[in-house]
């Protein structure tokens, strides 16, 4: 057993995809591009990246207090004592209202949100964000490592290490599926081309990919995905 998989590690039973999961990803990731991250940009000046949250993804708390989330179905706004108000995600012109934001370029028609399909995206976004902590910590001292982060243009959650002058710096992270692949995947994604074309697999980018299906076969999803990173970490030291 290598190192990485002598960390502390959560074990998880991912299931399969629900029939409108593709679609319920698509209108959360919606929500989060023009509703949450406009929010927290409305709060902060500047800053208008997310972050997983334990039961679903949303903004970091606000300087003065408050944050913006999503869970299930639901849109949750915690004002600055901590009160949370909850109502459902029904259309991005409802749920900007509700959080604050612009509305003038939001329209109002029904978003195709799924509870069930909602559920499976809020677990693999903590499945994703507790194996890239683990990958963090193994391999991150010493390689300038940034914050774990999910960025709502792209809808992953992914941090990058490595060292740039030396050609070897990446994003490691989580995609709950794009244009490219219909259900989510872990992914390495090098700054610069690898020299050697193996185990570079990606579709769409230069980089490598592992996804939900190969991982529900595994006998522990976790450390297969740890492996999978961990070793896109090293072919990249060695290059």
């Amino acid at each position: 057993m290598n190192s990485i998989q002598n960390a502390l590690y959560m074990t998880v039973e991912l299931p399969p995809l629900p029939a409108s999961f593709a679609a319920t990803r698509d209108a959360l990731h919606q929500v989060a591009e023009k509703v949450l991250a406009p929010a927290r940009v409305a709060a902060t000046g500047d800053q208008f990246s997310l972050e997983a949250t334990e039961n679903g993804f949303g903004t970091p708390t606000f300087p003065d207090g408050g944050s913006v989330r999503v869970e299930g179905n639901e849109l949750v706004v915690e004002s600055i004592s901590g009160e949370p108000t909850r109502l459902p995600i029904t259309s991005l012109k409802r749920a900007g209202a509700a959080a604050g934001v612009n509305t003038s370029e939001l329209d109002d028609v029904d978003l195709a949100i799924d509870e069930q399909s909602s559920a499976v995206l809020e677990l693999a976004y903590h499945f994703g964000d507790g194996v890239l902590r683990e990958l963090r910590e193994v391999y991150g001292p010493g390689q300038e490592p940034t914050r774990i982060t999910l960025w709502p243009e792209h809808f992953d959650i992914a941090f990058e290490m490595g060292i740039e002058a030396d050609g070897r710096r990446a994003g490691y992270g989580l995609s709950p599926g794009d244009e490219n692949h219909e259900e989510p995947y872990f992914y390495v994604g090098p700054w610069s081309a690898p020299d050697e074309p193996a185990g570079w697999n990606a579709s769409g980018f230069t980089g490598a990919e592992l996804g939900w299906s190969e991982l529900r076969k595994a006998a522990d999803p976790h450390v297969a995905a740890l492996d999978f990173l961990g070793e896109r970490f090293q072919a990249l030291q060695a290059s």
